[in-house]
């Protein structure tokens, strides 16, 4: 009964091997579009400021704003 035990233990490994493989694999995938999209909102963001001070500008608020 040795070598069915044996044989089991190895199938087991290899299979838990694979599964481990596929799940880096797919954490690598997810944690490169996790940073692509926290760039693409950094970048959102930064042109939201801009467009906000430019308006408030345009306005003349920002002589009022630091002002007080």
């Amino acid at each position: 009964m040795a070598k069915p035990d044996c044989r089991a233990a190895k199938d087991m490994t290899e299979a838990m091997e694979e599964t481990m493989q596929r799940l880096q694999g797919r954490f690598q995938e997810i944690s490169g579009q996790l940073e692509t999209k926290l760039d693409e909102m950094g970048t959102r963001i930064d042109g939201l400021e801009k467009n906000v001070a430019e308006l408030m500008t345009q306005a003349g608020m920002e002589e009022q704003a630091v002002s007080k």
